[in-house]
């Protein structure tokens, strides 16, 4: 049974899976908000939304390599171990947006921690923020395809542009997915990076 998660909570991933894990995937989703078409739109952000998730695989906490961000310009980190399955341009349909997969039993030992955001590209440009995003989440699923952690967003995010949804961390050999649910101002993935260097 999925553990549906609140801001700030952790799960011992392993445990949801009796200590068998051996890859994940991570969806993320969103809707976007009822918004006004014509000329309205244009003063106050038109255009489909187009949400971005991103992995940071970070060593010792931080990202040390710009090759350790996987995201739609970066598919899959040279490990082989993280990939991103393509990117969504307008959130439509139901379920996952964007998925990505991370082959946690291969992945190199000097990666202890990847962080799960998402930005709204040139959000800045197009007057667009997370108040026009509804219905956003993360969740963890096994390679069986088992669902073994959900977090929903419920905060409003007006005048924000990207969100951390959350990080998994490695301790002892031991995975566990953290809900964070920060929202920021930044503008981009570069942007958003520059907070774990």
């Amino acid at each position: 049974m999925s553990v549906s998660l609140k801001k700030g909570q952790k799960v011992n991933l392993q445990k949801e899976t009796s200590g068998h894990l051996t890859s994940v995937m991570v969806g993320l989703g969103w809707d976007e908000a009822e918004h006004k078409s014509g000329f309205f739109a244009s003063l106050f952000g038109g255009g489909d939304i187009d949400c971005d998730a991103s992995a940071f695989l970070c060593q010792n906490g931080r990202l040390v390599d710009k090759t350790d961000i996987v995201y739609f310009g970066n598919l899959s980190h040279k490990s082989g171990c993280v990939r991103h399955m393509g990117d969504n341009l307008t959130g439509a349909g139901e379920g996952d947006d964007e998925q990505i997969l991370v082959n946690l039993q291969d992945l190199p030992a000097m990666y202890d921690r990847i962080i799960f955001v998402v930005n709204i590209y040139m959000a800045r440009a197009r007057k667009q923020h997370f108040g026009m995003v509804r219905n956003a989440f993360i969740r963890i699923c096994d390679d069986k395809g088992k669902e073994l952690c959900k977090y929903h967003l419920s905060e409003k995010c007006d005048n924000m542009t990207a969100m951390i949804f959350g990080e998994m961390n490695r301790r002892d050999g031991v995975w566990e997915f953290s809900a964070i649910g920060e929202p920021t101002k930044d503008d981009s993935v570069d942007d958003l990076a520059k907070k774990y260097q």
